[in-house]
């Protein structure tokens, strides 16, 4: 059973829209398949990543190019990381890679860019976007290094009210939307393995904001170099490949249920089960279609998962199924 498990980033999605708050979903989701693919926001908490060991991280982009079938995927031993960072680098982040060396294992070469990634934050009436600076010179100055997979470290500018508001009151992370822009744009060009976390702000009001937040928020409250998920996800993402993991061999996707775009497009194409979540809603009003299933929360997606994992039917352990079919 090969599960793909989609939270879309920047739709204020109840369970997966924060800091890594939909892991403990993907868990368990992650528990009934052999191999799970996510993207990296579903589980990057800034320093936590609790990724289940038969994870497959690939972002969005690759994600959906895959699911379209335009390339495989393979498992390597490990990656090689380029971490790349906007003068001049901090302390905390050679700290950073350092404990990553010394627990992941993992190799990382760091950069400092020559021109500064400038990322803004930006929230909409369909939730968070942004604009992004400077990545072409980025990926031109990458050209000259020998990597398997990249690792962006960038501060976001976010309007500080809009920061405030999101730790007080919720609602849509603003820094997730301008993210996922910035990984695509990159990732598209060089197609290897990408993921970006932001490095600390220079606003001391939210740089040392110390106080109870949601639940959901706190990974970014005990957080100092939010980089910690990158290397734990990039260590052994997948690489683009001609051979290996085929669309074809993908089993089902989990979705939130409001929400339906390129991935949702290509499974349907390919004739592989959209599986949406209920509970987990977001600031859209685009519900799955007809033809995808739904559930109403990850316990029972789970359940839907492992029967089909071992091959019975719906219809043979639910009586509201066995009431609705026609017999003849």
């Amino acid at each position: 059973m090969n599960t793909v498990f989609i939270v879309p980033t920047g739709i204020g999605a109840k369970i997966g829209g924060h800091a890594g708050d939909a892991t403990p979903a993907f868990k368990l989701i992650a528990s009934v398949s052999d191999i799970a693919i996510t993207h990296p926001n579903v589980v990057n908490a800034s320093d936590i990543n609790e990724m289940p060991a038969n994870t497959w991280y690939v972002e969005g982009s690759i994600l959906d190019r895959f699911l379209e079938d335009r390339f495989c995927l393979k498992k390597p031993i490990s990656n090689k990381i380029l971490l790349v960072t906007n003068k001049p680098i901090q302390s905390e982040t050679i700290n950073a890679i350092s404990a990553a060396r010394h627990t992941i294992g993992c190799e990382i070469e760091i950069v400092e860019l020559e021109t500064e990634l400038r990322m803004v934050a930006k929230i909409t009436e369909s939730g968070a976007g942004g604009d992004v600076f400077g990545w072409e010179e980025l990926v031109d100055q990458i050209e000259r290094y020998n990597f398997d997979a990249l690792a962006v470290a960038t501060r976001i500018d976010c309007p500080k009210e809009v920061a405030m508001n999101y730790f007080n009151v919720g609602g849509v992370n603003p820094w997730g939307g301008v993210e996922a822009i910035a990984s695509k744009l990159i990732a598209n060009t060089i197609n290897k393995p990408v993921a970006h976390a932001p490095v600390e702000t220079e606003d001391e009001d939210i740089k040392y904001l110390n106080q109870v937040t949601d639940p959901r928020m706190a990974a970014e409250m005990i957080s100092q170099c939010y980089i910690h998920c990158l290397f734990k996800g990039l260590h052994k993402a997948p690489r683009l490949s001609a051979i290996g993991l085929s669309v074809n061999d993908v089993d089902c996707l989990i979705t939130p249920y409001e929400c339906f775009g390129r991935p949702h497009i290509a499974c349907l194409k390919a004739g592989i089960p959209i599986l949406g979540v209920k509970e987990n809603t977001t600031c859209l009003n685009k519900r799955l279609p007809d033809e995808c299933y739904w559930v109403d929360n990850y316990i029972e997606a789970a359940g839907w998962l492992q029967s089909m994992r071992e091959g019975i039917t719906r219809y043979s352990v639910s009586d509201d199924y066995l009431d609705e079919r026609e017999y003849e």
